[in-house]
């Protein structure tokens, strides 16, 4: 079996030699002082799937080419799952547009879904791991790391996305104490306020560990990703799953493949003495993986309804000040009585308990209580079973509440009926469509 040896200015010996008979691979050779700088130019493989073979190699390196967000986290999560608990993954890829949210997070509270709705091309993605809510297009490079827990390290992965961007000129750039990619100014020595460029989310196994992040390079989207990201429902929502940290971002002015090349050189510089035969990037994408079973499961569990919103951990929504979550509210100009006020308590995105008081009203008299009592009762109906009302299938809250007096002999008028639901759908919308 051929080999080429490689040396690298520092005096490091890396071994290529010609991968499995079913990988074409083209090989070019390079002098020795041109070091990692060309290594995914130096040798390109493109493989018909991700065998047992390949996850079984110590040193591993792929590269999507698809960009495909449900994909891409399923290779990953397929990568995280197969490959071998001694070996070292490397993962790259670049997504379409899409806001991604961290698997506790709620979609209500980090994402500005009528703005989504609006744009219509940005995909809603929530990845199976924590973290918190992040913009990808193609202006980002997502990288991936998965290794034994053993060597696991928070910043261990970072820094050396840190050492690539230095070597592209990044100068400013290190890991802060969030475990962040921040740079000072511009990166290059002009400028010190501080921004952050890349973010970090962990998914840790029992034999696995992965650090994933996405870094800022070029995207085109920088000024507009702050108004997919603000919730006009904020003010009125209590979460308990994670919230996320605003910072200052900005890009780096780095070439996409350049990163990628700095990323795979330092990767391989790090893992090179567990190189045992050959370490090539192996390119997959829609065409190599359609037929693993795993990875279109894993896709079709990311692209469903229920885990993108029916995921989302108990929260609450409350149009007043409460005992649990005091803040001021904005005022409201709805046609409704002064005391109006409504609260929900949703679990896994379906309406868990309702009370709603203040709403005004057309039919017999009777105690504007009793009204309120009976909507709020038919809106928690079925909080036991599949019946309850799920967030995630309301397109019009004026349905929901037409059929919460359905069959009664009185209604929520139209006035105020139209004044509340024109409200609700703008700051707390039940769906998204992809």
């Amino acid at each position: 079996m051929a080999a080429l040896l490689l040396r690298n200015t520092t005096g490091g010996i890396r071994c290529l030699t010609k991968g499995p008979a079913f990988i074409s691979t083209t090989t070019t050779t390079i002098s020795s002082s041109q070091g990692f700088g060309l290594l995914t130019k130096l040798r390109r493989s493109y493989c018909t799937t991700i065998s047992q073979d390949l996850l079984n190699k110590k040193v591993q390196v792929y590269q999507s080419t698809s960009k495909d967000p449900y994909l891409n986290l399923s290779i990953e999560h397929h990568l995280l799952q197969h490959s071998h608990p001694d070996s070292y993954v490397l993962f790259l890829y670049i997504n379409d547009p899409c806001v991604v949210i961290g698997r506790n997070q709620n979609p209500w509270l980090e994402v500005n879904l009528p703005a989504l709705q609006e744009a219509e091309n940005i995909k809603l993605v929530r990845r199976r791991s924590g973290g918190g809510t992040v913009f990808h297009d193609h202006g980002n490079v997502n990288w991936s790391v998965i290794c034994p827990p053993a060597v696991f390290d928070r910043d261990r992965h970072a820094e050396m996305v840190v050492r690539a961007l230095k070597d592209l000129g990044v100068t400013t750039a290190k890991v802060n104490e969030r475990h962040d990619i921040v740079i000072a100014g511009d990166g290059r020595g002009n400028g010190k306020d501080s921004f952050k460029v890349s973010g970090s989310a962990y998914k840790l196994t029992r034999l696995r560990s992965l650090h994933h992040g996405t870094c800022l390079l070029n995207s085109p989207r920088l000024k507009n990703i702050g108004k997919f990201l603000r919730s006009p429902g904020e003010p009125y929502i209590k979460a308990r799953g994670v919230e996320s940290v605003r910072s200052p971002i900005r890009n780096v002015d780095v070439d996409t493949e350049e990163f990628t090349k700095g990323v795979v050189d330092e990767f391989l510089a790090m893992y090179e003495e567990q190189c045992g035969e050959d370490v090539n990037v192996k390119h997959v994408g829609e065409e190599d993986v359609k037929n693993m079973g795993n990875i279109r499961k894993g896709m079709d569990e990311l692209t469903s309804i229920p885990w993108i919103y029916g995921q989302t951990p108990q929260f609450t929504f409350s149009s007043r000040p409460t005992e649990d979550d005091p803040r001021e509210r904005p005022p409201l100009d709805l046609d409704v009585q002064s005391d109006f006020n409504i609260q929900f308590t949703f679990r896994h995105g379906e309406v868990q308990t309702a009370n709603v008081s203040g709403l005004k009203y057309e039919g017999p008299a009777m105690d504007r209580a009793c009204y309120d009592g009976m909507v709020s009762q038919t809106l928690a109906k079925g909080s036991e079973d599949d019946s309850a009302v799920k967030l995630y299938e309301i397109k019009d809250w004026a349905t929901v509440f037409k059929s919460a007096t359905a069959g009664q002999a009185f209604k929520v008028s139209d006035s105020s009926l139209n004044s509340i639901s024109e409200w609700l759908n703008k700051v707390f919308p039940g769906n998204h469509f992809r």
